[in-house]
């Protein structure tokens, strides 16, 4: 059951062209077994909050090293 949203925006961004930063953070959250909803500014995951917070630090990681300039994450009870 999810029990927390979790928002992620992934920068720099390019409309219409959301480039490898965002798809190494997308692939990073489905690694982790969650299922990614990318809207036009930023993508949504709902889920558990130990699973979120577990799957963040590798989402961290991905985008900077496939070449974020910065990550926004939010994470609300849902």
């Amino acid at each position: 059951m999810a029990d927390a949203h979790l928002e992620v925006l992934v920068e720099p961004f390019r409309e219409n062209d959301p480039g490898p930063h965002v798809a190494a953070v997308i692939d990073a959250a489905a690694a982790a077994g969650l299922q990614a909803d990318m809207g036009p500014f930023a993508t949504t995951i709902d889920g558990d909050v130990g699973q979120l917070a577990d799957a963040v630090a590798a989402m961290i990681r991905a985008g900077f090293s496939n070449g974020a300039s910065a990550l926004q994450i939010r994470i609300d009870a849902a």
